[in-house]
């Protein structure tokens, strides 16, 4: 936990995924998630971590990553170039979303391969856990952080937004080489 309170703020932002919450201070993205059910409920577990609610509204960072968001989902945008407050993520969980943040766009990775990318090459299951609990959906890909098998795992129990996105941007990847073919 911070050791003193955050003040942030809040907006939902329409995708095709639905709704997303980013939380904010005026100069980074603090969370970033799609929301699936009541958003109070994501709200109210940052309101503990971050030792203070977050208040409705748009922040210059907010409103940088709405931007890219939108530019992502267009097929328009291959990295996010937002601030990011790694204030609620420490140790391990760090260096496996880091190492996750260098898997190329329409590239996936296995968790043991991630655990190696972040030098711990037997923690697999912890990359996994650091997926789970990332404070940065979509911005930091875990979306592209797969299973051994090739099977692409759960994603927060929605599998399907997972396998959305991963479509998403290998249809981006299609294009850009038809694109070059011509």
């Amino acid at each position: 936990m911070p050791p003193v309170a955050v003040s942030s703020r809040y907006l939902l932002h329409p995708t095709p995924l639905g709704d997303v919450l980013i939380v904010s201070t005026p100069d980074a993205v603090i969370s970033c998630h799609p929301v699936y059910d009541n958003p109070g409920d994501e709200l109210a577990a940052l309101t503990v971590a971050l030792r203070a609610e977050p208040s409705p509204g748009t922040t210059d960072a907010a409103l940088q990553l709405a931007a890219q968001l939108d530019e992502y989902f267009a097929g328009d945008r291959t990295a996010f170039e937002v601030p990011l407050d790694w204030a609620l993520v420490r140790g391990f969980t760090r260096d496996a979303l880091e190492a996750v943040a260098r898997i190329p766009f329409g590239e996936t990775a296995g968790y043991g391969e991630v655990a190696v990318m972040a030098g711990h090459a037997r923690a697999a299951r912890a990359v996994g856990t650091a997926c789970a609990t990332t404070p940065f959906s979509i911005v930091v890909p875990v979306h592209r952080v797969i299973r051994a098998d090739g099977s692409i795992g759960e994603y927060g129990g929605h599998p399907e937004t997972k396998r959305f996105l991963l479509d998403l941007e290998s249809h981006v990847l299609e294009r850009e080489q038809a694109g070059r073919a011509v």
